[in-house]
């Protein structure tokens, strides 16, 4: 129902910054919740940040991360700055209707609360 493509991984010296980007199509992308989740090597999928009538943010990228969107473009953004090692992993952007995912906090963090996923972008931060 909606299809979803990350772009704006790549390599970054510890320290630095990345701007990722979701471009959604086939929906009225308003009317959608959106979240970033990344699995590193070796390791479960998990919640990053996410955005349905508020924003939620994972400790571990709180006050690093900052998600956005624009939805006259029908694009997430995640900025990503102070970026350390352990932020390498693949990130993958979700997407889900707002009337499903509701107004909890605590669910907007579950994998299980999105339906659609796109493919990941590669982040990997050297020391």
């Amino acid at each position: 129902q909606v299809q979803l493509v990350e772009s704006g991984g790549g390599v970054v010296q510890a320290g630095g910054s990345l701007r990722l980007s979701c471009a959604a199509s086939g929906r009225t992308f308003s009317s959608y919740a959106v979240g970033w989740f990344r699995q590193g090597p070796g390791k479960e999928r998990e919640f990053v940040a996410a955005m349905t009538w508020s924003t939620y943010y994972a400790d571990s990228v709180n006050g690093r991360f900052t998600i956005s969107r624009d939805n006259a473009k029908n694009t997430v953004y995640l900025q990503m700055n102070s970026l350390k090692p352990e932020d390498t992993a693949v990130y993958y952007c979700a997407a889900q209707t707002l009337l499903r995912m509701g107004s909890g906090s605590a669910y907007a963090t579950r994998r299980d609360a999105y339906d659609y996923w796109g493919q990941g972008t590669q982040v990997t931060v050297s020391s």
